[in-house]
């Protein structure tokens, strides 16, 4: 159906290139323009100023949810006016022992016009619905809570 590329480029920056001093700093090129520096999270020897690989996931997620979420109002009529979400991301340790981004909680906050008025159960089923529908949340098996 589409395909979605991304660049990753990293450097040795010099010095001994050992766990604890190689850089852990990179670039995303999305090749329209679009260029991200990233890092390790800061836990993991990062730069905490740039962007983490797990802090890009759950915003992944939150994103896709989020376009999910209004595409399908606006194809029911229902209108948004704004959509906030200040998801989480957990890091836990599986049954290997290995750390894996295990569950994320995305807390979205949305309001509509003067017009619309959503009931609880209504929000709630347009929530499933984007979740259901959502590419990323069909793709992953980290656990995805919609908590609103």
């Amino acid at each position: 159906m589409s395909e979605h590329r991304v660049t990753l480029t990293w450097q040795h920056a010099g010095g001994e290139f050992t766990y604890k001093n190689f850089q852990r700093d990179h670039r995303w090129d999305f090749g329209n323009g679009a260029i991200l520096n990233a890092s390790a999270a800061p836990e993991f020897m990062g730069t905490k100023e740039l962007v983490d690989p797990e802090q890009a996931y759950v915003a992944s997620l939150a994103s896709c949810h989020a376009l999910t979420f209004l595409a399908i109002c606006s194809m029911q009529g229902i209108a948004v006016e704004t959509y906030t979400d200040k998801a989480v991301g957990f890091l836990d340790k599986a049954d290997d022992g290995k750390p894996w981004l295990a569950r994320v909680e995305l807390h979205p906050v949305v309001t509509f016009n003067d017009q619309t008025a959503l009931d609880e159960s209504k929000l709630q089923k347009l929530h499933e619905t984007a979740h259901q529908e959502c590419f990323l949340a069909r793709s992953v098996k980290t656990d995805i809570r919609v908590i609103h």
